[in-house]
């Protein structure tokens, strides 16, 4: 059975992800920080996400939450996303055509894996349930990013994450759709 906070189109989480996703300049963002700092992009929505809630998390916190997820994005996603990235340019051996409606099928299939995996970031920790209360959601969201930063051990392209918590702001601002 379906929990009141869940909807045929996915969890509360993933419906922020994409809302937030599809923002100018999210997206570029996202990709600059994964490419740049390693950062798993569905980790940081969802510590995003947890911010819109006024929750803010250590970077222990973080570190479980990366040690819990690790092995899918590992396994799953990444690899995954290294197969439609390779066919951007395919061999020769396969018609144009067929290469990109064969990347299209891979594109799906990487945005299924990155599903699941937020749906399972999902069922291990509602907002409720983890961090502590920050005094706003641009609060958390500072936190949170550098509680991430931490963990990685590694500071994040500063102009990136600007963009992001900037883009967190004006999506708290609008009104629910």
């Amino acid at each position: 059975m379906m929990s009141p906070a869940e909807s045929p189109q996915g969890s509360l989480f993933w419906q922020f992800s994409l809302r937030f996703y599809r923002q100018p300049a999210v997206a570029d963002a996202c990709i600059a920080l994964q490419e740049q700092a390693g950062v798993d992009v569905n980790l940081l929505l969802f510590l995003l996400w947890h911010a819109t809630y006024k929750r803010a998390l250590s970077a222990a916190e973080v570190a479980e939450l990366e040690g819990r997820i690790g092995a899918w994005r590992e396994t799953t996603v990444i690899p995954l996303r290294t197969v439609r990235r390779a066919l951007k340019t395919p061999p020769a051996l396969v018609a144009p055509a067929a290469a990109e409606l064969f990347r299209t099928k891979i594109k799906a299939v990487e945005l299924e894996a990155e599903r699941l995996q937020q749906e399972a970031m999902y069922q291990l920790a509602r907002p409720s349930q983890l961090g502590r209360e920050a005094p706003s959601p641009e609060d958390a969201a500072r936190s949170n990013v550098a509680a991430y930063e931490t963990m990685r051990r590694t500071a994040f392209p500063k102009s990136a994450t600007e963009t992001l918590l900037a883009a967190l702001s004006g999506l708290e601002r609008k009104p629910e759709e």
